[in-house]
């Protein structure tokens, strides 16, 4: 019952999003050329034209994307490939802890090798294609080995420690797993600023006094701590324009991609910041957390449900071995197939996060100038080649920030 209950949801959720990207390439294609009235004395029917040529080629990698993750997931699960690799290490590992973090490592392993043809193909076709590519096959594998040893250094401690809770605490594992993985959370957003990003980017002390006053200022009026301003070299990867915020307390510090820099004005870069500061004055982010934080507590009670059911491991094609633990399997099927019954959260999520976006907004153009953040915006839209006709549903589907014609009205109309 359980199969065919996995097996109808995978199907529905594959075709829903194959359904929807067809809807996008069909509606951007039929929106090519002619560029919407609010943008059309501002971006040129060729940079249109690139947008929706630029965004249909995304759309088509993610369709062989999806559908390549669907036969994956039934070859772990109902054609037995985990079951497979469970059997093999357990013949070739004695040490239990050792064993089920191979397993673990092992799905990862082969989930990673094959979304890296994608990820290649995006960076070394579609970007190239469309002039945003300026990472060379070295630096590619230099960010992979990097990322590689950063992933071990840090997932391998707390999938050990997962498991040593789950294999040595009893009904407590849960809420010691949960509070352990609170505890990881910020252990890395505490080192990504000052030991992670380091490792892929060089960072230097924002050097523009205009913008570093107009910024200090800004942030003084929406009470927001700030420990630093930063210039990242995102140039040496992509010509894509970007700004972040990291740290959390009194370690915040605001990260500019040089890309961003050489394409806005002081004004514009003000009002795209006052937009981010709009996040933290009306606690997005903190909100953000604390609904992912019981979210996560949610699913380990789940796991913790299921993983003493014989039947959550056969209907998924696996035979729970006798005699030893089982912990990583429940673990690896359970993140497995979690999203597959999941989907349909995924357009009240985005709903929620384009609520914010729009309340963003408006808080921005009370703290800076709302000509300045639709300025900001239009450019963005142009240099980075966002559609400005995306399907309706798929952006109800997926996106997390307003379309862009919605935005611009609302700006508008807000000013």
């Amino acid at each position: 019952m359980f199969t065919l209950l996995f097996i109808i949801f995978l199907l529905a959720d594959t075709s829903l999003r194959l359904w929807l990207a067809v809807r996008q390439l069909r509606h951007v294609r039929q929106h090519r050329n002619h560029v919407p009235s609010p943008f059309d004395d501002r971006i040129s029917l060729r940079s249109h034209q690139r947008a929706a040529d630029y965004t249909a080629g995304g759309t088509r990698i993610t369709i062989v994307e999806r559908v390549t993750e669907a036969a994956l997931l039934i070859g772990f699960t109902l054609l037995g490939g985990l079951q497979f690799l469970d059997v093999q290490l357990g013949r070739l590992i004695d040490g239990e802890m050792l064993r089920q973090l191979a397993l673990i490592g092992s799905v990862l392993a082969i989930m990673g090798v094959v979304g890296i043809p994608f990820t290649i193909w995006r960076k070394f076709v579609l970007d190239e294609r469309f002039g945003f590519n300026r990472l060379t096959p070295g630096l590619f594998m230099s960010d992979l080995v990097k990322t590689l040893i950063v992933v071990l250094l840090l997932g391998a401690p707390l999938a050990a420690a997962v498991l040593w809770l789950m294999g040595n605490t009893g009904h407590h594992w849960v809420w010691l797993a949960w509070l352990t993985w609170i505890g990881f959370k910020f252990l890395v957003i505490w080192l990504f600023p000052t030991f992670i990003a380091p490792l892929f980017n060089r960072f230097t002390p924002l050097d523009q006094p205009e913008l570093q006053e107009r910024i200090q200022a800004l942030a003084q009026r929406c009470g927001f701590p700030l420990k630093g301003l930063f210039v990242m070299d995102g140039s040496r990867r992509s010509a894509h324009g970007n700004a972040y915020f990291t740290g959390f307390g009194r370690n915040r510090r605001i990260v500019f991609f040089d890309t961003l820099l050489s394409r806005l004005n002081v004004d514009e870069v003000e009002a795209v910041l006052a937009h981010e500061l709009g996040h933290f004055k009306h606690k997005h982010i903190l909100r953000r957390t604390i609904v992912g934080t019981f979210m996560a507590l949610a699913f380990l009670l789940l796991l913790q449900v299921l993983s003493t059911q014989v039947w959550f491991y056969t209907g998924l094609g696996v035979i729970p071995q006798l005699g030893r633990p089982n912990d990583a399997l429940a673990l690896i099927l359970f993140f497995m197939v979690m999203p597959v019954f999941t989907f349909w959260l995924a357009p009240l999520l985005a709903r929620a996060s384009r609520r914010d976006e729009f309340q963003a907004d408006a808080f921005a153009t009370q703290q800076s100038s709302g000509s300045a953040l639709q300025s900001a915006l239009v450019k963005l839209y142009k240099d980075n080649a966002a559609t400005l006709t995306p399907d309706p549903l798929h952006s109800a589907f997926y996106d997390s920030h307003p379309p862009a014609m919605a935005r611009i009205q609302a700006l508008a109309h807000g000013s």
